[in-house]
């Protein structure tokens, strides 16, 4: 049972490190997304950060621990996934996350304050 730890430890801080390292070398902005309920997530390619005031959309790269459409992933309360989308504008001051799907049930989170970093954690659910 230890060797299943120790796998799971590393297999998190490697992805963990692969997203630090795209976000250094390329002016990504990297959004941890907190499950608020014990639900199946999953996230689509047209979900994207969009600037208030230009209406500018950054778009969705990669995700690691969910599933893109139209696959499911089960999670518990308090389960995180990451999301990586291209950077920001150098103006953009505050943001929005938003899933833009033909259905009900997108995700939306408004008026995410900018910081210096470029990550952030957000509740979904």
């Amino acid at each position: 049972m230890p060797e299943e730890t120790e796998t799971e430890i590393y297999i998190e801080v490697e992805e963990v490190t692969a997203v630090e390292t795209l976000m250094a070398n390329e002016n990504q902005v990297i959004v941890h997304c907190v499950c608020t309920a014990d639900a199946a997530y999953r996230i689509w390619p047209t979900t994207f950060l969009i600037e208030q005031g230009s209406s500018r959309k950054a778009r969705l790269l990669t995700a690691y621990n969910i599933s893109f459409y139209p696959y499911w992933t089960l999670k518990n309360q308090g389960q995180k996934f990451t999301l990586v989308f291209e950077g920001l504008s150098r103006n953009c001051i505050m943001f929005d996350l938003k899933e833009e799907i033909p259905q009900e049930g997108g995700f939306h989170v408004k008026s995410i304050l900018r910081n210096n970093s470029d990550v952030y954690t957000v509740d979904i659910g």
